[in-house]
This record gives C-alpha cells, sequence and structure tokens, in this order.
C-alpha cells in the first residue's frame, strides 16, 4: 500500500501542476456529505491508504498531511507508513487545524483546490473566513478524481419501503410537516441533501452505503409538491405510483443543481449550511436562508410508536449477544482445537443476529479488540492485521445491527484468562461514568455536550480521560450516527442540540492506554419525561439496551451503593426480559451474568 499511495499522489501533483493548482484540500465527503462512503467517494482512503472513517488529507508540491483526531492516531502512524503522508493529530495542543496550516502556507495569488461537491456551505464559509480574498479558489475541479483510473462507479442497489406498520407518520404527513417548518422561516422551496433525511422523509431505504439503509438522492421540496432526484430503476412501479399519488415527482440523480438554479429570485430556498454543498447552490437565483434541515430536528425525537418497536429489537439483539457470548465464553474455556482471533467475532455476531426476525444488517464494522488493540477506539481487525485472542487481557467488542425495528450499537469487555488489577480498575472507573449518565435527570431542552462532563467525572476524579465523545444520536432503522445530538464538551453548544424527550443517545465513555488495553462500556439510552416538580420539565433516560455488563471485568468494592444498585437493577431487567425464549447454553449465561453483586 505504501508504494502505490506513494505513485497515486505523484499522479495527483502532476494533476495540480496541470491545473495552476498550489494546495489541494480533500474533506472525506461525498455531494451528500455523509460520514460513511459509497466507494466511489472514497478517494481520501484511496489516496492514503488510511482506512479509517474521518480525516482531512491537505495535498502541495512538497507536503502530503492527514488531519484526523485523537480515536486514529494510533491507526493512521501505522497506516501512513511509507505512504509520503504525514500524520497532524487534530485536537492535540501543539496542532491548531488544517485552515491554519494552509493559511501559513499559502501566499496572495496562490491557487487553493477543492471539490464544491464535497464542501459543505459551512466549510465553504470557514475556508473564506481564514484564508481571505487574496487566495484563488478553484471549486469546480476534482483533481483526485481525475487521477483515479479504476474509480468505482456509483451504487445503484433497489429501494425498499418501510412497512407501513413501522412507520409514526406517512410520507404525505412528514412532507406537510417539513411545509409547516418552512413556512415557518418564510420559505418556498427546501433542498435535502443528506441521505438519513431522504430516507426518513420518504419513508424508503437503501443499501447505497454500508452500514446505512439509505440510497443516494436529492429531495426539492416546493409549496405543493416535492421532487425526488434519483436513479429511477432503483425504484419498483408501485413505489413511483405510491410516490406521486403522496405528491412526490421523480427526477434523474444528476438534474438536482440545475433544478435548484432554475428558481426565481421571487423564490427563497431553505437550505441547511451543515447538510448542503456549495455545489449545489452555489448558483441559485433564489434567496437563500439558512437553517437546520426541519426534517433532522423531527426524526431525532423518535415517536412513542418507534420507540416501542426499538424495545422489541432490543430484546431480539439481547437474546442474540446471550447466545454469542455464551458460544464465546465456551470457546474461551476450552482453549482446544481452533484458536480464537478478533475476525472470528464479526462472524459469530453476524450469524447469530441474522438468525432474528427483521435482520437487515451489520449497523457498523464491528470492532473486536483484544488488549492493546483496544486502545485504538476504531480498531478494525483485517486478515493481513489482527489478533489471536489467548493469554489474560480484555477484549473490547463493539457491534450492532439494522433491524425493522430499530439500530442497535453496543460495547461490552470480556474477560480473557484473568485481567489485571488495572484493567479491572479501568473498567470499573468506565462503569461509573456510564451509570453517572444513565442515572441523570436534567431539564428539558438542555444543550447535550453540557452533560458531557457528567460521565467523565469519575474519570477525571482518577486522573483518567478519553478522546472522543460520550455519546452520538442513532437513527431509527437508520444511520447509527444521528445528529443534531452530540454528548461533546470539544462540540459547541447551539440550540438545535437541545435534548427532548424520544431522542436516543449512545452513552460510551472510555479509557485507552496505548500499546496496552482500551475499555469502553456502551448502552443506548432514550430521553423520556420525569414529573414536574414545579421547577419546568426534567427529562431522564431509558437504558435501551439489553444485556449483561461481565462484572467479572470490575473492581466491585470500588462501586459506591448506588452504583452497585443501578447495576443489579439493570441486570435483574435485562433477566427478566431476555430469558423466554433463551435455552441451554444460552439461558445458562444469562443466568449466571445477571446474578447481582453483594450491597
Amino acid at each position: 500500500m505504501g508504494e502505490c499511495a506513494a505513485v497515486r499522489l505523484a499522479h495527483v501533483r502532476q494533476a495540480m501542476r496541470s491545473h495552476g493548482v498550489d494546495a489541494c484540500l480533500i474533506p472525506s465527503a461525498d455531494p451528500h456529505l455523509s460520514e460513511y462512503l459509497p466507494a466511489h467517494w472514497q478517494i481520501r482512503a484511496w489516496l492514503t491508504g488510511f482506512t479509517g472513517s474521518v480525516g482531512t488529507v491537505v495535498v502541495t508540491q512538497d507536503h502530503a498531511t492527514l488531519w484526523v483526531d485523537s480515536r486514529y492516531w494510533v491507526q493512521a502512524e501505522r497506516e501512513l507508513e511509507a505512504t509520503g503522508f504525514t500524520l497532524k493529530k487534530l485536537g492535540s495542543s501543539q496542532d491548531g487545524g488544517y485552515l491554519d496550516w494552509l493559511g501559513s502556507l499559502l501566499k496572495p495569488g496562490d491557487t487553493l483546490a477543492v471539490d464544491g461537491r464535497t464542501l459543505s456551505l459551512q466549510a465553504h464559509d470557514a475556508i473564506l473566513s481564514q484564508m481571505g480574498a487574496d487566495i484563488r479558489y478553484r471549486l469546480d475541479i476534482d483533481l483526485p478524481g481525475q487521477v483515479w483510473a479504476d474509480r468505482p462507479a456509483l451504487p445503484s442497489e433497489p429501494i425498499t419501503t418501510v412497512p407501513a406498520h413501522l412507520c409514526g407518520l406517512t410520507r404525505a404527513q412528514k412532507l406537510a410537516r417539513v411545509r409547516e417548518s418552512m413556512h415557518t422561516v418564510g420559505t418556498t422551496h427546501h433542498v435535502v441533501s443528506s441521505l438519513d433525511d431522504i430516507a426518513w422523509l420518504m419513508n424508503l431505504r437503501g443499501s447505497d452505503v454500508a452500514f446505512n439503509p439509505v440510497f443516494l438522492a436529492h429531495v426539492l421540496i416546493g409549496p405543493n409538491r416535492a421532487t425526488l432526484f434519483v436513479e429511477r430503476t432503483k425504484l419498483s412501479e408501485q413505489q413511483i405510483t405510491e410516490l406521486d399519488t403522496d405528491g412526490v415527482d421523480l427526477a434523474d440523480y444528476g438534474q438536482a443543481a440545475h433544478a435548484i438554479q432554475a428558481l426565481s429570485p421571487a423564490d427563497a430556498l431553505l437550505v441547511d449550511p451543515q447538510r448542503t454543498t456549495y455545489a449545489l447552490v452555489d448558483a441559485t437565483a433564489a434567496r437563500v436562508i439558512r437553517a437546520i434541515n426541519p426534517s433532522t430536528l423531527m426524526k431525532a425525537c423518535k415517536m412513542p410508536l418507534e420507540l416501542e418497536h426499538w424495545r422489541e429489537v432490543m430484546v431480539a439483539d439481547g437474546q442474540a449477544l446471550c447466545e454469542f457470548f455464551a458460544w464465546l465464553e465456551s470457546a474461551l474455556a476450552t482453549r482446544e482445537g481452533t484458536v480464537l482471533t478478533e475476525l472470528m467475532i464479526d462472524e459469530a455476531l453476524t450469524q447469530v443476529r441474522a438468525s432474528r426476525a427483521g435482520y437487515v444488517s451489520p449497523s457498523f464494522a464491528t470492532i473486536a479488540a483484544f488488549n492493546a488493540n483496544g486502545a485504538m477506539p476504531h480498531y478494525r481487525a483485517t486478515p493481513e492485521s489482527h489478533a489471536r485472542i489467548h493469554g489474560d487481557g480484555l477484549l473490547l467488542i463493539d457491534s450492532g445491527a439494522q433491524y425493522l425495528g430499530g439500530t442497535t450499537d453496543i460495547t461490552r469487555m470480556v474477560p480473557v484468562g484473568e485481567p489485571s488489577f488495572a484493567q479491572k480498575a479501568d473498567c470499573t472507573a468506565v462503569l461509573q461514568g456510564m451509570i453517572a449518565m444513565s442515572m441523570l435527570q436534567f431539564p428539558r431542552g438542555i444543550q447535550a455536550p453540557l452533560l458531557d462532563a457528567v460521565a467523565r467525572a469519575p474519570l477525571w476524579a482518577l486522573g483518567l480521560d478519553y478522546g472522543h465523545g460520550t455519546g452520538h444520536g442513532v437513527g431509527y432503522y437508520l444511520n447509527v450516527h444521528e445528529g443534531p445530538q452530540v454528548l461533546s464538551y470539544r462540540v459547541a453548544p447551539n440550540p438545535n442540540m437541545a435534548l427532548q424527550a424520544g431522542m436516543v443517545t449512545s452513552n460510551e465513555p472510555g479509557v485507552y492506554r496505548p500499546g496496552q488495553w482500551g475499555v469502553r462500556i456502551e448502552n443506548l439510552l432514550a430521553c423520556q419525561p420525569v414529573a414536574n416538580h414545579g421547577f419546568g420539565e426534567f427529562l431522564a433516560f431509558e437504558t435501551l439496551t439489553l444485556c449483561p455488563i461481565d462484572t467479572r471485568c470490575l473492581l466491585p468494592e470500588q462501586l459506591r451503593p448506588d452504583e452497585v444498585q443501578w447495576l443489579n437493577s439493570y441486570h435483574t431487567r435485562v433477566r427478566a426480559a431476555l430469558r423466554d425464549g433463551l435455552h441451554s447454553g444460552a439461558l445458562d449465561w444469562l443466568l449466571a451474568r445477571t446474578e447481582s453483586l453483594p450491597l
């Protein structure tokens, strides 16, 4: 990979010279600003060899740099070796980010190129603000794409319809609610490019992006009808008829920008600057009003019907996990015959989940990381690089699945042999942080980043911390990472991150010791209203995830009585919810792992 990356880098630099470009900026994005990308848009991975989900590349004739946050520092150092690219540690005290770096490097009159189809309006504004008008910009060329000879084609998988009994609202009802929001802000039209918003609005799902049940499309909503820009062959005739009945016309996927350009100065276009690209709306004559997509806030607040289906999914997923962990524990205990590897974890998890009704696919690439590999938060085992699971230590397993009735995301720690005292101490501290968030009550509307410190406090008390956020929103049979709420003090709070009833958020504090081990424990939480005692509306978290937390990884004597009580109560609920339908080894495992700790 090192030699290939170096050759590709040389070709990009040649293309830059041909176009008179001094610096080329390559974000990890597509025309929908997705986190997970179709192969056609995985330019950064193709060019650098870095396989993490997030990273920003800058290439000049003398420098080639990749900026990633702390989740990927160890992984990037390994994958960038001999590629010609230098790692820049985003968020470290020594690094101010790629815009500061470019600002110090480029001179007045130099040209910066970035594909405007992959650049959000918000990022475009930030570049102009930081770099100034003395720099020339080329936003109309895709330089790496010009030299990617075997670039994959765009996906063209069929689109499916969400069963009506799983939808809280019909397509027509959702469009009507969006139009009410459009009217409130004084717009006649609204463009939607974020794929999860489109899938939610249309009550459709796809498989164009790995792990996320979405499809490539744009939507332009007008006063009376909407246009879905999508490859028509992905839809059945019945779906086309149903869309037309609900006021949705079809147009070719590539025609969205032309339709937006055709709007008149009398029109007012609602655009989400975080979720819409510069190239899509740059040439429109309409008056542009910037605000968050109304659908983003609507789909974040799950309806009671959706949460009820989600609870059923958690039972199915929890029972599948009991079968998996029973198998894993037996395999670890025998230590005869086949040697366990990290790669085998994903295979076994997928097999037990696939046997459950409503299963669709994994919701992200399984992270099975033994000891030192666990110190990389987004580690992924590959056939070329993975560990055997043997000896003593901790196995971190972060996995999830897409079901027709909901999305799961769970992390559990598994003892292998006898974990050390220090490893158990880290697991205990992380669990204390997770419990603190789980037990929290908070005012309705508080901005999510402000709660991040609650989970960190038990870790901070020991001088520990972690580089990622405590939690992210989760979609309803949609993206496992969903906005707008994020539990992270590193994200600037804003009114759109106000926590509301129905929002589902992950709760996943951790500790990572490079070269030694990593710990993360994760459940999904739903915001629910609690009694009003005269001081305004308050919310609390309902724990949705149903799976034991292995107490053999803990130092129970370090838990407070209220923390032990929470854990015992959780395990009592897990046992009651999962035991029916489990047999033999899986049931025995559940009963053993949900035994109460002494108070």
